[in-house]
C-alpha cells in the first residue's frame, strides 16, 4: 500500500499529521485540543482509534497541547526521547506507563513494514527531532521548527520522496513586524524557525531529481503568507542555479485551519 499522509495543521496555533500506511497509522505532534484533532481526523476520515501511537517532536505547546488527552482518551502509546519526556511530563496529565516510549534520537523502530527513524535539529526546546519514514523504497521526511539546517539535517532529509519542510517566515516582513525585538532575535537565530530563503537554499542543496513534492509548513500568520513562501523558496532556489520544469518539482501548502488532502508518497 506504501505511505501516505495529511498534515492536519501546521504553524504556530498548533502542529498534527498524520501519516500511515496499510497497517500503521502514527500521528506526529498533538498540538491541539483533542476536540480539534478529532474533528481534523474526521475530515480525512480518521478515527482516534484507529491511532497506534503519537511521535512528538518537542515539548513546545503548539505541539503538545492535546498529547496527554489524546493519548488518555485512545489508549495511545507516546514515543520521545529522554530529554523531551523530562520536559512535557509535567504539561501533559498522568500518562499510563506502558503508554511512556522511550525513542532516543537517532534510533529507529519499526511499526510493522514502515520503519521511522529520527534525527536531530536546531531549536530552543530540549531535544528536538525531525522524522523519516520508510516503507520500501519511500522515504517520508517531516522536519519543522529547526532555527538552521546543519549537514546533519542535509543528509538525514535528502533522498526524501516527499519533504515536509519549514518555511516559518519573510526575514523582511519580520523585522518590520510587531513583535518585541528579543522575540524576532530568537525567531531568526540558529535555535529559532526556518525563514523561507533558508528553506529554498537547504532546498537547492539537497535535491536530486528524487524529491517531487516539498509541503512548506509552520508558516507564520504575522509574517508569511502561502502566495509569498512558495514565490521566495522557488525565487532562493533559482538564486542558487537550483531550476525545475513542470511536473518536475511542487512546492505545496500546508494550513493552520484545515488538512491537506491525503497524498501518497509514492505516486507512481
Amino acid at each position: 500500500m506504501g505511505i501516505s499522509f495529511t498534515v492536519l495543521s501546521s504553524g504556530s496555533t498548533g502542529n498534527v499529521t498524520v501519516v500511515r500506511n496499510g497497517e500503521t497509522t502514527l500521528m506526529i505532534d498533538a498540538g491541539l485540543s483533542a476536540k480539534r484533532i478529532d474533528e481534523l481526523l474526521s475530515m480525512r476520515e480518521v478515527t482516534g482509534e484507529e491511532i497506534d501511537g503519537i511521535l512528538v517532536t518537542h515539548e513546545h505547546s503548539d505541539h503538545i497541547k492535546g498529547l496527554g488527552a489524546m493519548a488518555r482518551k485512545y489508549d495511545l502509546p507516546i514515543y520521545a526521547n529522554t530529554n523531551t519526556w523530562a520536559a512535557i511530563e509535567k504539561g501533559v496529565g498522568k500518562i499510563q506507563e506502558h503508554n511512556k516510549i522511550i525513542m532516543e534520537t537517532g534510533q529507529y523502530r519499526d511499526f510493522g513494514s514502515m520503519r521511522v527513524e529520527s534525527f536531530a535539529i536546531s531549536h530552543d526546546a530540549a531535544e528536538p527531532v525531525g522524522y523519516n519514514f520508510y516503507d520500501g523504497k519511500e522515504k517520508l521526511c517531516v522536519a519543522t521548527d529547526l532555527g538552521y539546517v546543519s549537514e546533519k539535517v542535509k543528509l538525514a532529509i535528502s533522498d526524501a520522496d516527499v519533504l515536509v519542510l519549514e518555511a516559518n517566515h519573510d526575514i523582511e516582513l519580520l523585522r518590520m513586524g510587531r513583535y518585541p525585538w528579543n522575540t524576532k532575535r530568537r525567531i531568526l537565530g540558529d535555535m529559532g524557525h526556518l525563514s523561507n530563503d533558508a528553506a529554498g537554499a537547504a532546498l537547492s542543496e539537497i535535491l536530486t531529481g528524487r524529491t517531487k513534492r516539498t509541503y512548506l509548513a509552520h508558516l507564520s500568520r504575522d509574517h508569511n503568507m502561502m502566495d509569498l513562501a512558495r514565490m521566495s523558496v522557488r525565487a532562493a532556489m533559482e538564486d542558487l542555479g537550483c531550476f525545475f520544469k513542470d511536473g518536475e518539482f511542487k512546492l505545496c501548502d500546508t494550513y493552520y485551519d484545515r488538512p491537506t488532502p491525503w497524498d501518497k508518497v509514492s505516486q507512481s
